[in-house]
C-alpha cells in the first residue's frame, strides 16, 4: 500500500516512516518541520520508494493532492510537549484540530481509511486508573493552558468518530501514552531525553512538582507495530485503543534510575510547576493505560521494558554531537 504519515519528520512519524518502509510499503511524509527534523529521515529519506513534502497539514490543496494518491493516512500531525502547549496555546488548537478537519474531510472525499493518533491527555485529571478508553474525562479550569491541548485532542476524537458515524468512514482512534525513545528531544519538555541530556552532562536533573508523578513509557518501535496493526485490522474502525505500556515509574524513581544507568555526578533538583514554566500548572499524578482493547483486538503486547528504553535513549544522545 502507499501510505502518507503527516508529521512524518516528527519523533514517532520518522520511525513508523521506516517501519512502513521495511514491510514494502510505498510512503510519503509531509511535515512543516515546526517541530519535527529532516535529521529523523536521515536513513530512509534516499529510498526510491520514499518522499518527503515540507507543508502544513492544514493546507488542503496540498493534502489534496497527497490523500488522493494515497491509500491509507497515518495522522500524526500535531503539537508535541508540555513546554510549547504553554508557550503557544494557539498554535497548539489551530494545528491539533483544524489540521484533523482538513485530513478528515479529504479522506472522506476519497475513501481513504484514517488512522488519528490522540493523547492520554484527554483523560485529564481522572483518577480512575488504570484508564479505559469509555472513562469519563476530567479537565481542569480553563485558565490552566495545558489543557487546551487535551479539549483539542478530544475534539479530534469526537470528529473522527462522527465521520465514521455520520458517513462511514474508516476512521481509528489511537490514544498513545508517553511514547518514548531514540530521537525523541528534550526541546519541549519531554521527561526521559531532558533527563538523560542533564545526566550526560553531569548536570543537575530537573524535576518539576513532587516527583511523586506516575507514568507508564512506552517505546516507540512497540508503539509503531500497535498502530500499523490498527491501520490493517478490518475490525478496528469506529473505535478508540490505548497504546502505550502498563510498567509504571515516579519522576523521581526515572530520575535516579537514568543516573545510575549514566554513571553520572547529577543530583536531583526540585523546582515548582510555576518556576519551569512560568504560570501556574495543572498536573495529574497517575497515567496509566487500560490495554485490554487493542490486546484483544490486534494482540498488541508492550515487549520492551523501561531499562531496556532508557538504554536506548541513552546510546542515542551519546552518540550525538555535544554530548
Amino acid at each position: 500500500m502507499k501510505a502518507l504519515v503527516t508529521g512524518g519528520a516528527g519523533f514517532i512519524g520518522s520511525h513508523l516512516a521506516e517501519r512502513l518502509l521495511v514491510s514494502g510499503h510505498e510512503v510519503v511524509a509531509v511535515d512543516d518541520l515546526s517541530t519535527g527534523s529532516i535529521d529523523n529521515l536521515g536513513g530512509i529519506e534516499s529510498s526510491r520508494q520514499f518522499d518527503f513534502v515540507r507543508d502544513n497539514v492544514r493546507n488542503s490543496e496540498t493534502m489534496g493532492v497527497l490523500i488522493e494518491q494515497c491509500d491509507v493516512i497515518f495522522h500524526l500531525a500535531a503539537a508535541v510537549g508540555v513546554q510549547l502547549i504553554v508557550d503557544r496555546p494557539v498554535h497548539t488548537i489551530e494545528t491539533n484540530i483544524h489540521g484533523t478537519e482538513v485530513v478528515l474531510e479529504i479522506a472522506n472525499k476519497f475513501g481513504k481509511k484514517v488512522l488519528i493518533t490522540s493523547s492520554s491527555e484527554v483523560y485529564g485529571k481522572s483518577e480512575n486508573v488504570p484508564f479505559h478508553e469509555d472513562d469519563d474525562t476530567v479537565f481542569g479550569s480553563t485558565r490552566f493552558s495545558r489543557w487546551s491541548y487535551a479539549c483539542s485532542k478530544a475534539i479530534d476524537e469526537f470528529l473522527a468518530l462522527a465521520y465514521y458515524e455520520q458517513y462511514g468512514l474508516d476512521v481509528v482512534v489511537a490514544r498513545l501514552f508517553n511514547t518514548v525513545g531514540p530521537r525523541q528531544t528534550g526541546q519541549y519538555g519531554m521527561v526521559i531525553p531532558r533527563f538523560v541530556e542533564r545526566a550526560l552532562r553531569n548536570e543537575p536533573v530537573i524535576i518539576y512538582g513532587s516527583g511523586k508523578q506516575r507514568r507508564c513509557f512506552g517505546y516507540v518501535g512497540d508503539v509503531v507495530e500497535g498502530l500499523i496493526a490498527l491501520m490493517n485490522c478490518p475490525d478496528a474502525p469506529g473505535r478508540v485503543y490505548n497504546i502505550g505500556s502498563t510498567e509504571e515509574i515516579s519522576i523521581e524513581e526515572l530520575a535516579d534510575k537514568i543516573i545510575r544507568m549514566t554513571e553520572s555526578k547529577s543530583q536531583k533538583e526540585y523546582i515548582s510547576y510555576e518556576e519551569a514554566y512560568g504560570k501556574p500548572f495543572d498536573d495529574m499524578a497517575r497515567r496509566m493505560p487500560c490495554l485490554d482493547r487493542i490486546r484483544e483486538t490486534v494482540g498488541y503486547e508492550p515487549k520492551t521494558t523501561l531499562d531496556r528504553i532508557l538504554q536506548s535513549v541513552i546510546e542515542d544522545m551519546k552518540e550525538k554531537p555535544g554530548a
